[in-house]
């Protein structure tokens, strides 16, 4: 009979969750230059939102601030960062968007 120290562990959740890549938040500052328009159009064609969820957070940026765009692996952060940024450049607007870890 096999000793049970020697048995591999059971998965858990926890264990799965530590193997999953961190992620990171990927924050819209607010500016006095690019436009709702912009930024729900933004919103819906780089972060997949329907219009409904683009405009609430294009509203949220808008009156406090800054607003949260989605939650994504760091390359994925990144890229939908610099496609905005891209974006936000080719129609002259100024939008500042960062990325941070999600803790």
């Amino acid at each position: 009979m096999p000793d049970t120290k020697t048995l591999p562990k059971k998965s858990t959740e926890a264990d799965a969750k530590s193997k999953r890549a961190p992620m990171w938040k990927v924050l819209f500052h607010n500016d006095d230059k690019t436009t709702m328009e912009f930024v729900t159009w933004v919103l819906m064609r780089f972060f997949g939102h329907d219009i409904a969820k683009a405009k609430a957070i294009m509203l949220e940026v808008h009156n406090t601030g800054q607003g949260l765009a989605g939650a994504y692996p760091q390359e994925v952060a990144e890229l939908k960062k610099d496609q905005t940024i891209s974006a936000a450049r080719a129609q002259k607007y100024p939008l500042v968007v960062t990325i941070e870890p999600d803790e």
